[in-house]
């Protein structure tokens, strides 16, 4: 898979899925780096399959009404430190997976994956 990994994330989140084997860029990685506007990331988004991986509830509702971006992984955390983030996708990187094959939209916190839709 695909992921894109929004300004509200750490950068070395990319590590993370890279380490599992899939495609992973941050917005640090963009022309625009992390001024990109959200029209772009779903832009990137849906011509290139990537999942966007936010704290943002934007791309929530944009995904809701408009099926864009492409698929979405919702943060529903408060601001977590650098390692407690990315213990958090290490813990549930393999459920994310299994549920991104079979909808387009989930959330994550400390505790779960929850799919959305």
């Amino acid at each position: 898979m695909k992921f894109l990994i929004d300004a509200h994330l750490p950068p070395s989140l990319r590590a993370v899925f890279q380490a599992a084997g899939h495609d992973a860029i941050h917005t640090l990685d963009m022309p625009d780096q992390n001024a990109s506007r959200d029209g772009l990331l779903n832009e990137v988004s849906m011509a290139e399959m990537r999942v966007v991986v936010t704290k943002d509830t934007d791309f929530y509702y944009s995904h809701l009404l408009h099926g864009r971006p492409w698929k979405l992984i919702l943060v529903r955390t408060g601001n977590l430190g650098l390692k407690s983030t990315k213990l958090m996708f290490e813990t549930h990187l393999p459920e994310i997976e299994i549920a991104l094959h079979r909808c387009t939209l989930v959330e994550v916190d400390q505790q779960m994956v929850t799919v959305v839709a």
